[in-house]
This record gives structure tokens, sequence and C-alpha cells, in this order.
């Protein structure tokens, strides 16, 4: 039987009403408290990233090609399809590439006149992001010959023009002649960003082409989608090596650079909080394990005396201090996935959508995350652990049998 153990066992066994039961309460506590609060906020934070993220994915790629243009119009000037462009997919991290062409008009209803940006894709486009964002209708469908006469706008924009699903509504765009299409609603979208929600119009590029008088051969750009998003500069790379003289590029994250911004300033104040948490949950390892030390120093200087070594005696405060933070690490857990499935089933706390782009708190479930979380918790608790334990060998046996 290993002594140290043995004996660790049995001090657990302290009765309920003494001191050091108490701090070892408060110990486990604050240990299991303390990877509970660490796992709810990268939950949410990564939460918010997901979610975030996918909005603004579900309007446009990780990166776009299009043609070099001074201007900084939302239309800007077309491209060919023929263009070496097959050679992208063959990036590695490159998923997938989709058309798109975009063109300013005005929405005019009975009641209300509105300027957006009507963003034409065709059937190659991914709608998954979209379909998350759907609050009533469904994707548009597409035609193999005409111009499809189905949009999508944004819940914001149809409670301004008072327009539902299956309503029909006139566009207006202004160019030489102006001209003038009717389209039907056959999806309304809410992102919550107003970015987006504000601008623009999802319809069929063939509208584009038509009206302006592009030959199946042009488009306005094209959107790359990646793998990992993570290796958006990697692939940019490679994808700018590839490109002509006279196109650009463009990364998501700097067109949208202020949303990306604050995700990264968002996970840099979550990154100090969490090492403050386990600042606090050490400490408190480390404080109680003193006071175990002290409370049993009659018991340390007695195994002295019978012979046993410093290390022996060493491991059985070391066994206390596992036993403690494996307790303490079991139920933050249990806390977490409790609080965390609570909120992510039944959306018990709300948030203001003009504010945080959504409107109940997001959990994102990575068990690297939690897995993460406890490995660096454990390793960091237990090394404060031998701390105390040093306290051991200076500790003298015939003064400890008299200590009181």
């Amino acid at each position: 039987m290993n002594l140290s153990r043995y004996i660790a066992s049995r001090l657990a066994g302290a009765r309920s009403d003494s001191f050091t039961a108490s701090v070892t309460k408060i110990a486990k506590f604050s240990v299991g408290l303390g990877i509970a609060i660490m796992i709810v906020s990268f939950a949410i934070l990564e939460g918010f990233r997901y979610e975030i993220q996918n909005k603004i994915f579900s309007f446009g790629g990780h990166l776009q090609v299009s043609k070099f243009d001074t201007n900084n119009s939302f239309e800007g000037y077309p491209m060919s399809t023929s263009t070496g462009l097959e050679d992208y997919t063959k990036i590695p991290g490159v998923s997938h590439l989709q058309p798109f062409a975009r063109k300013t008009a005005i929405i005019k209803t009975d009641e209300e006149v509105l300027g957006v940006v009507l963003k034409g894709v065709d059937s190659t486009y991914d709608f998954r992001g979209m379909r998350a964002n759907l609050v009533s209708g469904s994707v548009m469908e597409f035609n193999d010959s005409a111009a499809s006469e189905q949009i999508m706008m944004s819940q914001l924009m149809a409670d301004k023009l008072r327009l539902k699903v299956g309503d029909g509504v006139l566009f207006y765009f202004i160019q030489n002649p102006p001209r003038m299409r009717k389209f039907e609603v056959k999806g309304i979208f809410k992102t919550g960003l107003e970015e987006f929600d504000n601008v623009y119009v999802l319809g069929d590029l063939k509208q584009i082409r038509e009206l302006n008088q592009w030959p199946d051969s042009l488009v306005g750009g094209y959107e790359i989608l990646l793998n990992d998003f993570t290796q958006i500069d990697t692939v940019a790379n490679q994808v700018f090596e590839k490109m002509n003289y006279d196109l650009q590029l463009e990364k998501i994250t700097d067109t949208y650079a202020q949303l990306f911004d604050w995700l990264e300033l968002l996970k840099r104040n979550v990154i100090i909080f969490l090492v403050l948490i386990i600042f606090v949950a050490t400490f408190n390892m480390v404080s109680t394990l003193f006071i175990m030390i002290l409370e049993r120093t009659n018991m340390i200087g007695a195994l002295k005396a019978m012979g046993a070594t410093n290390a022996q005696i060493r491991k059985i405060f070391l066994h206390r201090g596992l036993r403690l933070t494996i307790v303490g690490l079991i139920g933050g857990n249990v806390l977490a996935f409790v609080f965390c499935a609570a909120q992510d089933y039944f959306h018990l706390i709300p948030l203001d959508p003009e504010n945080y782009y959504m409107e109940t708190v997001p959990i994102y479930w990575s068990w690297k995350i939690w897995l993460g979380i406890n490995v660096v918790t454990f390793v960091l608790t237990m090394l404060s652990v031998l701390l105390p334990s040093l306290l051991i060998s200076r500790i003298h046996p015939v003064k400890a049998i008299k200590f009181d």
C-alpha cells in the first residue's frame, strides 16, 4: 500500500466542523467556480466570434477578387471569367469559388423609397450562412435560361417598405437609359449587422448582366471561401501571386475591419479576466495547503521522528492537493455544462441586437477548448501545490511535536 496516499485519504475524512474541512470546501469551491467561469467565458466569446463571422461570411467570401478600380464604388468594373480562376481552386485551403456583381438601385413602394445595392449571385452561391439568418420565406431559386425575378431582403428593409414574403416590389436603376424591374420577395433575413441589413438585397446575377448588357463571360468579381478562416493571410498571399496585374484582392478582415477589431478586443479582455481567475484559484489552493500543513505540524513531526522522509510527507499533501483539484474540476465542468446547455437550448439570457448583433447570448461547443482549459488549470494548480509543500523540509521533529 502507498503510505502517503493512505494517510492523505485518512486526512480527507477530517471532521466536517474542523477548520481544515471548512478551508477545504472553500478550495474546492474556488477551483470549481473558476473552471466553470473560464469555460463559460470562452464558450460565449467563441459563440460571439462564430455567430458574427458567419453573418459576415453569409454576405461575402473570405477573399474577394475584382477588377482594379480607384473609384471605390459599389458597382466597379466587370472582369472576365477566363482569367485563370480555375487555378485558385487548386490552392490548398480554398474550398469554393462563387461569382457576383453589384448594382445600385432605388426601391419604390406606394409609401416609401429606399436606396439599396442589389448583389447578383448565381446557383453556385453558398447559401448555408444565409439560411441560418432567414426569418421567413426561403432562399432564391434559379432558372437555367431566364433570369430569376426572386430576391432576398433584410427584415429591416421589409419593415421600412412594409413588405412580406410573396410581395412584388419595383426596383429603379439609375443608368442611361433608366431601367425598372419588378421582383418578388422570396426570403427575408436578419443578420443584426446594419452594414448588411441596411444596404444589400440578394438577386440573380443574370439580372445585372442584362441591365449592364454584359455577356455571360463577364462578372463583377469572385468570392473565395476557405476551409479554415485562420489561414486567410497564407491563402491570400498565394492567391495574390496567381492574380493578373489588373485585378485586386480584398480580405474580409480588411473590408469589415471594425467588426474584427471589436472581436479581437473582446478576446483580449476575456483573456485578462481569465488570468485573474486562475490566479485567485491557485492562490486559494496554496493558502489551503499552508493551513493544512500548519494544522498537521504535530503529525509531521511525529512522522519524521518515526523515520519518514521529507519526500514521503510532501507526497501526502500533494495527494491532498490532487484530490481537491480533481473534485473542483469535476464540479466546475458539470456546472459549466449545465449553464451552457440551458443557455443554448432555452436562450435564458437575452441581448440587445442593436449593440450585440444578436438577440441572445451565443454558446459555442468546442471540446478542444474545454480540454485545454482543464489541462491548463490542472497543471497550474498542481504547480502551485509544490510551493507550500516545501515548508515541510523546514519543520524539525522536536519543535513540531511540541507545536501547539
